[in-house]
């Protein structure tokens, strides 16, 4: 087949998770009720941050932004794909599939620095907690928050830019259930040994980097809870980090899944289900681990759900 030019693409063909018909209905139900999950436990941190004065702290700050994020992430692939099983139909357009491209790039990575963000809020308030409030303050606060989301929004926009330089064959057939950078590159007719070398140099940079200032932070955390004498002193500075542990081991763990069952495995079957765990479940379980493992965000949510009542009794 001869390879076409990009600008003649009309579409991509998205395969999904399953090609079985009989369980089309159920993938359906289970990632609708996923996302709506998502959705609305993410909103009740937004919503318990933004009106509880309480919570006017750089921690809950950050996590307010991490479940905005976390919304956004999710909602860039799965509307999609309820869509097409709704409409049984596989398309996605060319500019949908860059579109698509674009903001989960966006979104992912934005969760990652925002994860090392949030690593270094917790070694300021546990190594300098006379100082924290004067080190994090609401400029850097909104600073940080602002230069993340301007960096990763030219990250996106470079690989968006990269892909756009190649050429595809009319009506690819992608074998995901939204449009994945690796995937959509290797599908080029044309040479993409560029993109390949800023895919993977890119991937390292912004992988390993977060990661290791995660683990810098948490080094410097973990030496400064061994100096603290007495034993719940050291409890109470490692249980403001514990929620925040569990959802980057969930982030690296899922990402490294991706990788692993990518590079391990010539099908992409197991690639898919891994980015499922990575796309949705992630989301979909960090207000859980906030809520539950958080005596302030569940005090928060608390009085959020009195509030109306407690209204209704003033005269």
């Amino acid at each position: 087949m001869e390879p076409s030019n990009n600008t003649q693409i009309s579409r991509f063909l998205l395969l999904g998770i399953s090609k079985e018909a009989e369980i089309q209905s159920l993938i359906f139900g289970l990632f609708l009720s996923m996302y709506l999950i998502t959705v609305f436990g993410n909103l009740l941190i937004i919503l318990a941050v933004s009106l509880d004065s309480h919570l006017h702290t750089p921690m809950y700050f950050f996590l307010s932004n991490l479940s905005f994020v976390d919304i956004c992430f999710t909602s860039t692939t799965i509307p999609k794909m309820l869509w097409n099983i709704q409409t049984q139909s596989q398309v996605i357009t060319y500019e949908g599939c860059i579109t698509q491209m674009y903001f989960y790039i966006l979104f992912a990575e934005l969760d990652d620095i925002l994860l090392t963000v949030m690593a270094y809020d917790r070694y300021v308030a546990i190594c300098h907690p006379l100082h924290y409030m004067v080190i994090m303050n609401l400029r850097l606060c909104g600073l940080l928050v602002l230069i993340s989301w301007v960096l990763i929004a030219l990250y996106s926009l470079l690989h968006s830019l990269m892909v756009l330089r190649l050429s595809f064959c009319p009506e690819m057939q992608i074998s995901h259930f939204f449009c994945e950078l690796s995937q959509v590159v290797q599908l080029a007719s044309s040479d993409n040994f560029l993109n390949n070398i800023v895919m993977y140099f890119a991937a390292v940079l912004m992988g390993v980097g977060p990661f290791a200032g995660i683990l810098y932070s948490y080094s410097k955390i973990v030496s400064c809870i061994c100096k603290i004498t007495s034993a719940q002193g050291k409890y109470k500075a490692f249980s403001t980090c514990v929620s925040h542990l569990f959802v980057v081991s969930l982030f690296y763990f899922t990402a490294l899944g991706v990788y692993l069952s990518s590079a391990a495995t010539h099908t992409s079957h197991s690639s898919t289900v891994a980015s499922v765990m990575y796309t949705v479940v992630t989301p979909l379980l960090n207000p859980f681990i906030y809520s539950l493992r958080n005596k302030d965000i569940k005090g928060a949510l608390k009085r959020f759900y009195f509030m109306p009542s407690l209204k209704d009794q003033i005269p």
